[in-house]
Formats: C-alpha cells, sequence, structure tokens
C-alpha cells in the first residue's frame, strides 16, 4: 500500500475551508503579514499565543530536531507530514507546509505530495525547484515548471483553498542568478501557483526586480540585507514575510552558548536567560487547542 493510501485523512472539512479562506486572504491584504515558522507542536502553539495569523513549517527546523543536516534530502516525505499534522493540531491558525521538491522524481510524485498535505490539514505548501544534490542543486528550467504544473493541478482538484508557493532557490543554494530567478517565477505564476518566493535574495533591489517582475504575491525571507524590518519589506511591496529557519537557529544557538558556557566554565550563568519553568507550563497550557475546544 502506497503512503498516500495508508495516510489518515480525517480532517475537519468546514474548519479546514475555513482556514484556507482564511490563508488566502491575507494575501490579498495591503498590508504585510509575518508566517513564523515552528518546527513541532510546542513551538506552535507558543506562537500561536503571541497573535501572528498563520504558521509554516520548516524543513530545516525538522532536519535539526532529528538530529539531520537540511537541503540534502535527508528527511523523507512522511517525516515531513507527520510532522506537518503535530503542529495542524497543535494551533488553531492556518498552517502551511515547506514541501520542499515534491519528494520525487516525477511530477505525478510532486501532485501526490500535494494530496498527501492536504489531507494532514494544510491549507498551503510550498514546492522548490532544488535537486537536493550539492554537485546539481537546480532542477532544469521545464522540469521544475512541469513540477510546479502538476502541483496547481492537484491543488484544483481539492474542495478547499489551498495556497501554493513556488518557490525559485538559486540565491539559497549559492547560484546568485536573478534574471533566471526572475524568469523561473515568471514561469511558476504562469503554471498556476498563488505566491512566488525566491529565498536569499541579496537585497531591496532584487526584492524590488522580482515584485516587479511577477503579478502574484511575492513571500520574502526576513533577514538580508535591506530586509529587517516588516515595514522596510511592506514598503517594498512584499505581501508575505517567512522566518524559515531563523527561530529553530535561534533556538539552537542559544542551547549552544548555554551547554558551552558550563562545559568551557564550569558556570550557569544562562539559567538567568531561561524561561521559568511556571511560565513555559502555563504558556503551553494556554494556547493548547484541545482547552480552547478546537
Amino acid at each position: 500500500m502506497s503512503s498516500e493510501a495508508k495516510l489518515d485523512t480525517a480532517t475537519n472539512p468546514t474548519d479546514q475551508y475555513r482556514k484556507g479562506a482564511l490563508f488566502r486572504a491575507l494575501h490579498e491584504r495591503q498590508e504585510a503579514f509575518v508566517v513564523p515558522n515552528p518546527w513541532d507542536a510546542g513551538t506552535a502553539r507558543l506562537l500561536t499565543g503571541l497573535g501572528f495569523a498563520a504558521l509554516a513549517t520548516t524543513s530545516a527546523g525538522l532536519a535539526y530536531t532529528l538530529g539531520r543536516s537540511d537541503g540534502t534530502s535527508s528527511v523523507g516525505r512522511d517525516e515531513t507530514l507527520a510532522n506537518a499534522r503535530a503542529i495542524v493540531e497543535a494551533t488553531t491558525l492556518p498552517v502551511s507546509a515547506d514541501l520542499e521538491n515534491g519528494f520525487g522524481p516525477t511530477p505525478d510524485d510532486v501532485a501526490a505530495t500535494i494530496r498527501l498535505a492536504a489531507a494532514t490539514g494544510l491549507v498551503g505548501g510550498s514546492i522548490e525547484d532544488s535537486t537536493g544534490r550539492p554537485d546539481d542543486p537546480i532542477l532544469p528550467f521545464e522540469a521544475a515548471v512541469e513540477r510546479v504544473a502538476a502541483a496547481a493541478e492537484a491543488v484544483k482538484s481539492l474542495d478547499f483553498p489551498f495556497t501554493l508557493t513556488a518557490r525559485a532557490e538559486n540565491h539559497f543554494v549559492g547560484r546568485p542568478d536573478l534574471p533566471d530567478t526572475i524568469r523561473r517565477l515568471q514561469a511558476y505564476e504562469a503554471a498556476g501557483a498563488d505566491v512566488l518566493f525566491a529565498p536569499a535574495l541579496p537585497d531591496a533591489d532584487a526584492v524590488r526586480a522580482v515584485l516587479d517582475a511577477v503579478s502574484r504575491p511575492v513571500n520574502v525571507l526576513a533577514g538580508g540585507p535591506g530586509q529587517t524590518s516588516v515595514a522596510a519589506l511592506q514598503a517594498l511591496g512584499v505581501r508575505r514575510i517567512s522566518l524559515g529557519s531563523s527561530l529553530s537557529r535561534a533556538a539552537l544557538g542559544a542551547f549552544l552558548r548555554a551547554a558551552e558556557e558550563v562545559s568551557e566554565h564550569g558556570t550557569f550563568g544562562y539559567t538567568a536567560d531561561a524561561v521559568p519553568y511556571a511560565r513555559a507550563n502555563s504558556l503551553l497550557r494556554a494556547d493548547d487547542p484541545a482547552e480552547d475546544g478546537a
């Protein structure tokens, strides 16, 4: 039996439709919104309590949690969707997922991934044009477009709004080819993507060039030069801002600094900055969807 057939598809259709419509509507506003990226149920609940409008998973955050590196196809589809389902079930917010390159060599594999993602309760997902191979990191243009088109066709078969994001990974994998990135994003838009995304654009000028080249909403990864605030990106015309793996790496940074302090100095100063035990428990109880009737 295939993984597509084995996955439990029990979701609340009414609630999923509502979340899908809400997520779609967020992209239609003039104001930019931030979609932070939890990597497990606990971080999803914490982010829900901070007033964000939607969440998105992070492939890197999941890989680090599993003790693996990101970007090398080290995490499979079943693990990715199980993590997505845990996050969906932990929050009342719409959730989109990082579906990497669709988890398979063919457009049909990508379409199957979209259907499986929908079955977990997700209301959005991204498909990227990376290969996961360091020696040849980007899919050929035609193959990449075919995969986005297959994802878009799968979205059309769903009975609720599912927002498809298409990612052009050139800059993210160290190939700073802006003309090719724009060419790809334009083709992905024509193939049916709802949102366009080129992570790691080098500066505000590159962001402007992408915005000028496409008509659908653009997602920008926070943190690059000239991309250091919601206000700055909104002024450029960006609709959606994602945090990628930065929250998970910030958590790892705090963890490593604390462990290195103990290992290298034998002191425990890091405890002054730790979230108090009682507050952590309180925050997670307050944000538990089970207690809110969700």
